[in-house]
């Protein structure tokens, strides 16, 4: 049985939803401990079955018993330990996905988890439910939610155009590009997000660099290269960025200690 394993919603799902990924400890008689897990943009929300869960932030340790939690924007690294008999099931849902509930205020929400009532759920979801049944509720749900938000909302143009830009993008570039007021899209934007607008590119833009790093071999493409692919000014500023989230250099970067995205 892996530890990690990753499902994928519908293709119309995908506009809100990027994934579900599991931690299954389920079978184990042992700790998994000092596992990390790198910032991606991206919200979760976490079903916890058995015993429970480690997760240190850069701000807190949490101890996750079984129940639902959801889990904010991480902005740096963050280190999780599995207990025996313990399974996380893990519902990764875009950057723009709360835009489209505007009675919650994350403003201030940053690498941080709250435990949850699973009545404050929109969709249908059970403690024990297998993920195949997870798919189908979030599917249903949010196929029915696609058809009432035919069309973007701010907050998705801008994570749209961050994520299609070929070449580095400031925050007036976008605003320009929008048409809108640069000073109330950042409030819209760290309210849906609890992110800045620059913050999220940066975020975006070390994960693609790491993606980069491991489906490459770093030895036949030097880090001045990946820096400049990803955007930064040169090889320092590159090493600079990787270490305040990771505390590692690239070259020291060890990804068997991490949980990192499966290539689709």
């Amino acid at each position: 049985m892996s530890l990690y394993s990753e499902y994928y919603v519908s293709p119309k799902s995908e506009r809100f939803v990027s994934k579900i990924w599991c931690l299954d400890n389920s079978a184990g008689e042992n700790l998994i401990e000092n596992k990390l897990v790198l910032p991606n943009g991206c919200f979760n929300l976490a079903i916890v079955c058995g015993n429970a869960i480690e997760v240190h932030t850069s701000k807190k340790k949490y101890e996750m018993n079984e129940g639902f939690y959801f889990c904010s924007q991480m902005t740096n690294k963050v280190l999780v330990n599995i207990r025996p008999q313990t399974k996380v099931t893990i519902i990764q849902l875009h950057a723009w996905t709360l835009s489209i509930f505007p009675q919650y205020d994350l403003s201030n929400f940053t690498d941080s988890i709250i435990e949850i009532a699973v009545s404050e759920l929109p969709f249908k979801i059970n403690l024990k439910d297998a993920v195949e049944t997870i798919l189908e509720n979030l599917n249903s749900y949010f196929e029915k939610t696609v058809d009432l938000n035919p069309d973007q909302n701010s907050i998705e143009k801008v994570c749209e155009i961050i994520k299609l830009s070929e070449n580095e993008i400031s925050v007036s570039e976008i605003v320009k590009t929008l048409n809108f007021s640069q000073r109330l899209i950042q409030i819209k934007f760290k309210s849906a997000t609890g992110l800045t607008i620059k913050k999220y590119i940066q975020i975006l833009q070390f994960r693609k660099s790491v993606d980069q790093m491991i489906d490459t071999d770093i030895e036949k493409r030097s880090l001045t290269e990946i820096a400049l692919y990803n955007k930064y000014f040169d090889q320092s500023h590159f090493i600079r960025k990787f270490k305040d989230v990771t505390k590692t250099t690239p070259k020291t970067f060890n990804p068997d200690s991490y949980f990192l995205s499966k290539k689709r």
